[in-house]
């Protein structure tokens, strides 16, 4: 293609798209006062409309020779314009084809925009229409941009180096930095490999302004990253306006224009192919992504250069995460190995199974179901206690723990990624109303001033729109959660009727796997249900999180967080519950069952609910992670496909297209990323983390599996990222934000259901008691017979007794603490009961005060801040300040970083600027330097610069 060809007419007969009218100055801010005072300050030359048709020319500032400020990395390689100086930062995208996109009004919102977005500063350069209708836009700021928005966005910017005050940058000493050689030898092999991603200096940051621009190295590769070029440009995209209807104040922001079809899309590039060596994005994918690297640690800070600080506090959670996941899977492993080598020394599993007691245990359903040997429940039995018996007391235990400990240790390390990363005292400033909220409000005549903005927004009616869709979210989140309650039963039907349909045609050797088969197959049915109603689940959350009416984006997303965690917890934890804490506890017993719709309730196996409860937990968290890996990689694979269809619609065959090898078309075919494309990702592991904490003591195993699936996450996610969407721009964040209190209160829930299931889920208390109380040689022996009542068969109610009987039985035996029929008070409570259910509660209660205190003493021995780091932050900065007052110094002084004078002083001292040597304030404290300012400032330094000293200065000191 000729580098004229790009920028000829792009317009066809179907979409005339000219853009000849005068430049609109309106727009709209983030800050009003900030801009006003920015607006002035644009030197007339810049308002002067660009020529589009052949590229907008450099401006006075960017066209002097300086170092190139695009790179971040050592080998960046960004696209740029047919000159090859100027970057891309960010490309728009319109589709020809489209009719939407053709209209009258569409022609003229984009041609204001454009006008718009030239007349702010920005450099646009036109390609040739694709053979498919696309149209692509390239954006690029100059650093006169740049400066004047990193100023209005307060970005923090590196300062000018000073040898001798760069030291205090030294890493946080951890734990790992104090292990002896040979364990760091060992330890090297899971390490960064510094060979490819060199270890980042720190460096002392400032605000950044343009009147103190002597205090930063703006003339250094690298100051303005393609981070901040891409994050620039996207909040200018934001705010301009697009309509020249000076009364129409909410004509503004790309996110708008997109929506209505104006534009197709509008992202910043990748760094490269996925197969060009030499890219950062390569490099990335080859040593980071990769499945092979899953052992390293992550380099946390290149991929907070390349993707934002947002991903890369996610990428730096989840990594600490399943760091922290590696001591729970030890203990839970270990405490598995404990109940396998255990299992043949368990006396009551051991009395169904070798001891052939003939007990005759009560139908498990009425009329079809007959009597049947306990003995054909030994598997059940023998399974049931490798996860119930004393080690999952214990681990129970430390898990409540652990989780108090992780949540603490990661506010110590997010202290320091904050202070590494340059967040501290970082303040998200006040957003502006979400597109789609303008849009749902622009029938609304009634205005009011938004007290924080100064800007007149419309007023949302209480009564008439706010009430009314609150009513309405309400309603449909208790509908959604009746739907849940309700699947749940229905799974607990199915299991009824299909033990009892084993129970007829089975054989009586197939009772013990019929109880595995029945948890099994509804396990996996609740599973499928959930996936199902998650569909359902998100779709109407969004819907209903609109109605409301937030007004901001952080309102939305966090609105809509905590709407689909809830429904999500209900729908994942619901049949979880019920069998933890409903199954089989208000039964009754054979003569007086406790009925449900007519329908007996489910019962518990011999051993208990544990066992039943741990199937559903394994497979429902297990499934579940499966499924999500598999769905994560298939669904950004057919949107990826979908967009390469659109990049190949309209090409008719031997019209001689070629595949386009420019960046922004194969960035073009991947997927948006969009504002909450990490949502579901921390959705995913604070599930997990819910499945890991809340119900650990029926799955010791839990921390094993996550811990195995999140190796691979990490690593699919980074993949995914890389090779299936869009760049994101940057956003700075100062944690994970609400997901943070989820996962405490999700800590908080776990002391109390892992409580609660030790104490009324499993056998652990009744043993307790057995063995303490009524055992003459305290071990379990006699426990089972001990367990179980005695029925008399003649007792059933009429209707409920087996119509087939094989053989005449009597006496029947059932699991619970009741009278045996020929006592006077038959079949009511023994004092056993009372006895046990007092333990229980006993065991609750110590249980959760002894976790709490201990919680509270974990909390208490590691604060939120090292106390290293503390002193570190506040040395930086008094040292960034004198840095400054140095700075302010020399500037009062004539002198420049590299000049190269000496200084007389009447005390005889000499000191000398070589470079950026610090012998100036070696000589002279900070008082003598401001009496010097002050001196110069009268006039009394006019001696030092007439004797050839330097040369004399106006300018004044800027007080910090």
């Amino acid at each position: 293609m000729e580098e004229d060809e790009v920028f000829e007419d792009s317009s066809t007969p179907m979409c005339d798209d000219k853009k000849t009218a005068p430049l609109s100055s309106s727009n709209v801010y983030h800050s009003a006062q900030e801009v006003i005072v920015e607006r002035a300050s644009i030197n007339e030359e810049n308002n002067v409309p660009p020529d589009f048709r052949k590229a907008a020319s450099v401006s006075e500032e960017s066209a002097k020779p300086q170092r190139k400020s695009h790179h971040t990395f050592p080998h960046q390689s960004l696209p740029t314009f047919y000159d090859g100086e100027r970057t891309v930062d960010f490309v728009l995208v319109w589709d020809q084809l489209n009719p939407r996109s053709c209209t009258e009004e569409a022609v003229k919102r984009r041609r204001v925009f454009e006008e718009n977005l030239a007349h702010e500063g920005l450099e646009l350069e036109y390609e040739k229409p694709e053979p498919n209708g696309l149209t692509f836009i390239k954006i690029h700021a100059p650093v006169e941009v740049l400066r004047r928005y990193s100023e209005i966005l307060k970005l923090r910017m590196p300062m000018k180096e000073i040898p001798g005050l760069q030291d205090v940058h030294a890493k946080t000493n951890s734990l790992l930095d104090e292990m002896n050689t040979w364990f760091h030898h060992v330890m090297s092999k899971f390490y960064v490999d510094t060979n490819v991603f060199p270890p980042r200096s720190q460096r002392f940051t400032a605000v950044y302004s343009r009147d103190k621009e002597y205090l930063f190295d703006i003339q250094a590769e690298g100051f303005f990253t393609p981070a901040i070029h891409s994050r620039i440009v996207q909040f200018i995209l934001d705010r301009k306006r697009f309509s020249e209807d000076e009364q129409d104040e909410f004509a503004f922001g790309i996110e708008r224009l997109i929506n209505e079809y104006v534009y197709t899309a509008a992202y910043p590039l990748h760094d490269g192919d996925l197969r060009q060596p030499g890219s950062w994005r390569y490099t990335l994918f080859m040593e980071w992504a990769a499945v092979r690297k899953s052992f390293r640690y992550q380099p946390l800070d290149y991929i907070k250069d390349y993707f934002g600080v947002k991903i890369g506090l996610y990428f730096a959670w989840l990594g600490f995460y399943t760091h922290m996941l590696i001591p729970a899977s030890v203990v839970g492993v270990l405490c598995f190995i404990y109940s396998c080598v255990t299992l043949y020394n368990n006396q009551p599993s051991e009395d169904i199974c070798n001891k052939h007691q003939s007990i005759k245990m009560c139908p498990l359903c009425d009329y079809f179901c007959d009597y049947w040997n306990l003995e054909e429940t030994c598997l059940h039995a023998r399974v049931t206690y490798l996860f119930d018996n004393p080690s999952t007391v214990f681990f129970a235990i430390f898990m409540s723990f652990w989780a108090a400990t992780f949540l603490e240790l990661w506010k110590r390390y997010s202290a320091e990624i904050t202070h590494r990363w340059d967040l501290t005292g970082f303040d998200i400033q006040e957003e502006h109303p979400r597109p789609q909220y303008l849009a749902r409000l622009a029938h609304i005549k009634k205005r009011e001033i938004n007290v924080v903005t100064n800007t007149m927004e419309p007023h949302v009616p209480f009564w008439r729109m706010r009430v009314p869709a609150t009513i309405l979210s309400f309603s449909i989140v208790l509908l959604l959660v009746a739907m849940a309650v309700a699947a749940v039963l229905g799974v607990v039907l199915y299991r009824m009727s299909m033990l009892a349909a084993l129970s007829v045609y089975g054989s009586p050797e197939f009772n013990s796997y019929a109880i595995l088969f029945t948890t099994t197959t509804a396990a996996s049915i609740n599973l499928c249900c959930i996936m199902v109603f998650n569909w359902i689940y998100g779709w109407l959350a969004e819907y209903l999180t609109e109605l409301e009416l937030l007004r901001t984006q952080t309102e939305f997303d966090d609105s809509l967080t905590l709407k689909i965690y809830l429904l999500q917890f209900v729908n994942y934890y619901a049949s979880i519950f019920y069998i933890a804490f409903f199954k089989g506890k208000f039964i009754g017993f054979p003569s007086k069952y406790n009925r449900l719709f007519t329908y007996r309730q489910e019962e518990c196996g011999p051993g208990g609910c544990l066992l039943e409860l741990c199937i559903q937990l394994s497979i429902i968290m297990v499934g579940k992670q499966a499924m999500n890996t598999v769905l994560e990689m298939l669904f950004p694979l057919f949107f990826k496909w979908l967009n390469t269809l659109k990049v190949k619609t309209g090409v008719r065959p031997g019209s001689g297209y070629t595949r386009s090898t420019h960046q922004w078309v194969k960035d073009f075919k991947l997927v948006e990323w969009g504002p909450r494309g990490l949502f579901p990702e921390y959705l995913e592991m604070v599930l997990q983390y819910g499945f890991v904490t809340i119900f650990v003591a029926a799955f010791p195993l839990a921390p094993f599996f996550a811990l195995l699936n999140n190796i691979l996450e990490m690593r699919l996610d980074a993949k995914k990222l890389l090779t299936y969407f869009r760049r994101p721009v940057t956003q700075r964040v100062r944690d994970i934000g609400i997901w943070f209190r989820i996962l405490d209160s999700i800590g908080k829930l776990s002391v109390i259901t892992n409580g609660f299931i030790i104490a009324f889920t499993s056998n652990f208390i009744p043993k307790l008691v057995y063995v303490t109380s009524v055992s003459p040689d305290h071990s379990l022996s006699g426990f089972l017979e001990h367990s179980l009542s005695f029925f008399n068969t003649s007792d059933f109610e009429k209707g409920s007794e087996p119509a087939h009987v094989i053989e005449n039985v009597t006496i029947c035996r059932y699991p619970d603490y009741r009278e045996p029929p020929e006592s006077n008070n038959k079949y009511d409570k023994t004092a056993m009961y009372w006895h046990v259910l007092a333990a229980r509660l006993a065991f609750v209660v110590v249980f959760e005060n002894v976790v709490a205190v201990v919680m509270i003493l974990v909390r208490w021995g590691i604060p939120d801040m090292a106390g290293e780091l503390r002193d570190r932050i506040r040395r930086e900065a008094y040292i960034t300040n004198e840095i400054i007052i140095k700075q302010e110094a020399m500037r009062a002084l004539g002198l420049s970083p590299t000049d190269d004078i000496l200084l007389h002083e009447g005390r005889g001292k000499v000191s000398k600027f070589g470079g950026l040597e610090r012998r100036l304030w070696h000589e002279y404290s900070s008082s003598e330097l401001d009496l010097i300012m002050m001196e110069k400032e009268n006039g009394a330094m006019n001696r030092f610069y007439s004797s050839g000293g330097g040369e004399s200065s106006t300018d004044h000191p800027v007080m910090v």
